[in-house]
């Protein structure tokens, strides 16, 4: 069977993820939906043997030689592409661990995701939740997929592509300055630069999705956005400048906004339409503890200037969880079906 070569008949990359947590869980779970037809998982076919066992079966996992194989596999079947060179013994590994060799295997089913997707035989790529202690275990220098995806996308010579995480789901679409890093050098890390790139790479992926002007609204650092000065001057000095530099270039941004109720203002609920259609936060905690607290069952974490698409589930290993068949694949759904979404916006 041949396809053509674009996003909407290109298989869909699923990475293993830990295979000490719940993403091969949450991966078997999802393959009892018929949404995850074209799909195919680069990761080990024994893990996701084990996976389907402690998910109560009624699947078969096929290994694959190639990426569009992935359609050919019978219904209630996984096909999962075998990385090679994957530490020995993994589906043996204690559930809910931290484990050297769980790092190792997650990290080089990512490297095998991004050359694939590289290569232009995947439509998009779509990961499974990682261990930062196990990542740090196994020697990999990267504190997250964010930052691993971003060296793993830059071509030879050329330095990383600037990139910034988005956590989205129905109501809520927040794009990070600052990530994986102490909320004391995340501070000194907001600079009008990184504010002003971040605005511009937002601004770029949604019109990719369609939106020809997004709305985005800018939360300040400090509370009640500095307060003029009376609570730290980063809002004067540094983002309110970004905010209107971006308006010049056409960008429709507006702030620095009260960061304490700017997401209210920008939630989509029924009866209530949002203000704007983004959210940008200036670190980490800032910008998803309101989409997490709105339910991470629906939360999809998409990394945003990457030269493809890449979404994931917007919760963690979930260690005390793993290996019960209990974990539940809501969140990984979201991701696939957002990734199919923006593959398609992309691809026109």
């Amino acid at each position: 069977m041949t396809h053509p070569t674009t996003s909407r008949t290109l298989p869909t990359a699923i990475t293993m993820g830990d295979a000490c947590g719940i993403g091969p869980e949450i991966i078997a779970r999802l393959h009892r939906d018929a949404a995850a037809r074209g799909c195919f998982v680069v990761g080990d076919v024994d893990v996701m043997r084990r996976a389907v066992a402690c998910t109560g079966g009624m699947l078969s996992v096929a290994r694959i030689d190639a990426p569009e194989s992935a359609f050919n596999v019978p219904k209630n079947c996984i096909a999962v592409l075998q990385v090679e060179a994957l530490p020995e013994g993994l589906a043996a590994l204690p559930w809910g661990r931290i484990d050297a060799r769980a790092g190792a295997a997650a990290a080089r089913c990512i490297e095998q995701a991004v050359s694939l997707a590289m290569r232009g035989e995947v439509s998009a790529i779509v990961t499974a939740p990682i261990h930062k202690e196990a990542l740090a275990a196994a020697g990999v220098g990267f504190p997250g997929h964010t930052e691993m995806l971003q060296a793993l996308a830059a071509k030879p010579g050329q330095p990383a592509l600037p990139v910034r995480m988005m956590l989205a789901n129905d109501e809520l679409r927040v794009v990070l300055v600052t990530i994986h890093q102490s909320l004391r050098q995340a501070i000194d890390a907001v600079t009008f630069d990184a504010v002003l790139e971040t605005l511009r790479i937002a601004h770029r992926a949604a019109a990719g999705w369609g939106m020809t002007s997004p709305r985005i609204a800018v939360a300040g650092l400090n509370p009640h956005a500095g307060e003029g000065g009376l609570f730290g001057d980063e809002e004067l000095r540094i983002i309110a400048p970004a905010v209107a530099v971006a308006r010049t270039e056409g960008i429709d941004a507006r702030g620095p906004f009260a960061p304490d109720t700017v997401f209210m203002r920008a939630r989509h609920a029924p009866g209530h339409p949002g203000e704007f259609d983004i959210v940008i936060a200036m670190t980490h905690d800032h910008g998803l503890i309101p989409v997490k607290y709105l339910g991470v069952e629906h939360g999809v974490n998409a990394t945003l200037g990457l030269p493809f698409v890449r979404t994931s589930p917007d919760h963690g290993t979930a260690f005390d969880k793993a290996g019960m068949g209990l974990a539940d694949p809501s969140s990984m759904a979201a991701a696939l079906a957002m990734a199919r979404t923006l593959a398609q916006a992309v691809d026109g």
